[in-house]
């Protein structure tokens, strides 16, 4: 506000300047010198004639017998201007005979320069000369003094919210780093000290998170543990039932409960959060994917650029595509996957030619441990959590996953990530 202020008197300022320079600037004191040592030599009867015949268009010059004829503009005497010593020099006279009125000292200040001259005789003559207009008209100069008070004003606020906003740009920058990389460092608190206090509140509530997801961590690794010690007393017990079909029965009782354990585990564990973000070619690991379930006999077509750099978690990234192809696999046909981007997001869709779901399940399906009708038959495996962990995972990277049938028959999984930048 102060910068602006200044320039705004600084225009004020040069915009006076401009419109009522010196006098000494406008070019009046060399010709009065010249005029007033012209008529002075000339007889008392000529010289009015004189004077009228030396104005022209920009000065007039007038001969007065007396200093009340002229009706100069009342002014203390404290106030009255004289010219320069050089100007006195230059005209020959005294400072006595000597007066000089400026553009404001005329009332509604729509005066002129004024020079009155004494001659000796006592008679007086007075030059004056318009005040400088630029060429225009007053409100068209106080047009073009709105106007560069604004375009000061407005730079000097582009610059000033700049420098406000860089601080608040910094600090966004290092929240979505955090969104997309638990392991990020904290923010360096910069700024106003009100964006220093959110900052340091936020790497606080950062740090915290951090501590409870390594807690949770190593508590899930103790339960996974613990777990999988009785199961293994069982499987070992269950080696002295004598009948085959108990046994059996048990043995797939715990090889299930093993498998849900150990999904569970991975699901609530979510390593695939803890990676670290990465810049990596996501079109060539959609494609090594693929190749891998080409290995297994299962054909899955692409649809992707060449090569397309992408800031994120390689593993998760993996890991999403990977559930959604197995449930395209166990439950449809034709599995397809289609690759786009722009500058602000990647596409990613999933397609088969399966039955589709019905809209109604099409949320409940992300649910933990939902497992729609068409897809309990243990023989198919899982346990509901695949589509859990994918927009989990998804989630975590700032994207969206989403569901919808395809008009003509099939499901479409699609997956948006935004943009992000590894600097």
């Amino acid at each position: 506000m102060l910068t602006a202020l200044a320039f705004n008197a600084l225009f004020t300022q040069l915009a006076g300047v401009w419109a009522y320079p010196p006098l000494s600037e406008i070019g009046l004191l060399e010709r009065t010198a010249l005029t007033t040592h012209m008529i002075e030599a000339a007889p008392p009867e000529l010289r009015a004639h004189l004077a009228a015949t030396a104005s022209n268009a920009k000065s007039t010059v007038s001969w007065h017998a007396t200093h009340q004829e002229m009706n100069l503009p009342a002014v203390h005497d404290d106030l009255r201007r004289t010219v320069t010593p050089e100007g006195r020099q230059l005209l020959d006279k005294p400072e006595q005979q000597l007066e000089v009125y400026h553009p404001d000292d005329w009332p509604q200040g729509h005066g002129y320069y004024a020079l009155v001259v004494q001659l000796s005789d006592g008679s007086w003559l007075m030059f004056s000369a318009a005040a400088r207009s630029w060429g225009l008209g007053e409100w068209q100069r106080n047009l073009i003094l709105i106007v560069l008070v604004l375009i000061s004003t407005v730079l000097v606020a582009l610059i000033a919210t700049r420098h406000l906003a860089k601080p608040l740009r910094h600090f966004a920058e290092g929240a979505r780093r955090f969104g997309a990389d638990f392991g990020a460092p904290p923010i360096e608190p910069v700024g106003p000290i009100e964006i220093r206090q959110v900052i340091v509140a936020f790497n606080a509530m950062q740090g915290q998170l951090q501590h409870f997801i390594n807690d949770r961590t190593q508590m899930l690794a103790a339960i996974s543990h613990d777990l999988r010690t009785p199961l293994t007393r069982m499987r070992l017990r269950g080696e002295f039932i004598e009948d085959p079909e108990q046994q059996q029965r048990l043995f797939r009782d715990v090889d299930e409960m093993q498998a849900m354990i150990n999904a569970s585990l991975e699901f609530f564990r979510d390593d695939a959060r803890l990676e670290q973000a990465t810049s990596f070619d996501l079109a060539e690991l959609l494609r090594t994917l693929t190749d891998d379930y080409r290995d297994q006999s299962i054909d899955i077509a692409i649809s992707s650029p060449q090569h397309l750099v992408f800031f994120g978690r390689p593993m998760g990234i993996k890991r999403v595509v990977g559930n959604l192809l197995d449930n395209t696999v166990k439950y449809a046909q034709e599995p397809t996957i289609e690759l786009s981007a722009d500058d602000q997001q990647v596409t990613l869709l999933v397609l088969d030619r399966g039955p589709g779901i019905a809209p109604e399940s099409q949320e409940q399906v992300f649910a933990p441990f939902f497992r729609l009708e068409g897809s309990r038959n243990k023989n198919t495996g899982g346990v509901g959590l695949g589509l859990s962990a994918a927009r989990a995972i998804v989630l975590g990277q700032g994207g969206t996953l989403t569901l919808c049938n395809r008009p003509d028959g099939g499901l479409e999984v699609k997956v948006l990530l935004p943009v992000l930048h590894g600097k």
